[in-house]
C-alpha cells in the first residue's frame, strides 16, 4: 500500500504524502526520542524531517524503502540538531512526556535503556519498528554484519540483566 501512495505522493498528491507520513509519524516519534530530549526538540527535528521528505520524494528511487528513507531523513535530522545545540541527552535523563506508550511498548524501552548507546537505536529498529538487518544497516550506515552482532551482544546483556 505504501508503494502506491509513495507513487502518487510523487506525482505530487498532497494527500497521499500527508496519508504517509500519519501512517508512521509514531515510528518517527519514537526513534527521535531515542536521541532527543525535549518534546520541542523532537516536534521540530520530525518537521523537519517531513518537509526534507517533502521537497526531496522524487528523489527516492525504490519506493518499497519510503519508510527506511524516511527513518535515515529522521537519524540525520536528529544528529544535524545534537550538532547546532553542542550537546547530548542520555537516555536515562529523558523525562515522561505527554505521550502515552503502551505498556509493552513502555518495557520494552525501558529494557533497552539498559543497553549501550550504540546499541539502543539497533534494538528499536529491530524489535520496535520491524526493520531488517539489512535495511539497519543500510539506515544506520554500518555494516550488516556489525547490526548483527550488536543484536546479538545486546540480547546476550538483557539476559543478564532479566536472569539477576
Amino acid at each position: 500500500m505504501d508503494v502506491l501512495l509513495v507513487k502518487r505522493a510523487q506525482r505530487g498528491d498532497v494527500g497521499a504524502f500527508t496519508e504517509l507520513i500519519e501512517k508512521h509519524k509514531t515510528a518517527l516519534y519514537k526513534a527521535a526520542k531515542s536521541y532527543l530530549g525535549s518534546e520541542e526538540d523532537i516536534a521540530d527535528v520530525m518537521q523537519d524531517t517531513v518537509l526534507a521528505a517533502y521537497e526531496h520524494i522524487g528523489e527516492l528511487r525504490k519506493t518499497s524503502y519510503f519508510k527506511t528513507w524516511l527513518t535515515r531523513i529522521l537519524i540525520n535530522q536528529c544528529k544535524d540538531f545534537l550538532r547546532q545545540q553542542k550537546r547530548y541527552v542520555l537516555s536515562e535523563q529523558i523525562a515522561e512526556t505527554a505521550y502515552e506508550m503502551p505498556e509493552n511498548d513502555r518495557e520494552f524501552y525501558e529494557l533497552v535503556k539498559e543497553l549501550p548507546e550504540d546499541y539502543r537505536m539497533i534494538f528499536l529498529l529491530y524489535y520496535g519498528e520491524g526493520f531488517r538487518t539489512n535495511e539497519i544497516a543500510q539506515i544506520l550506515e554500518v555494516n550488516e554484519n556489525t547490526v548483527k552482532s550488536r543484536l546479538r551482544r545486546g540480547r546476550d546483556k538483557l539476559k543478564q540483566v532479566l536472569c539477576y
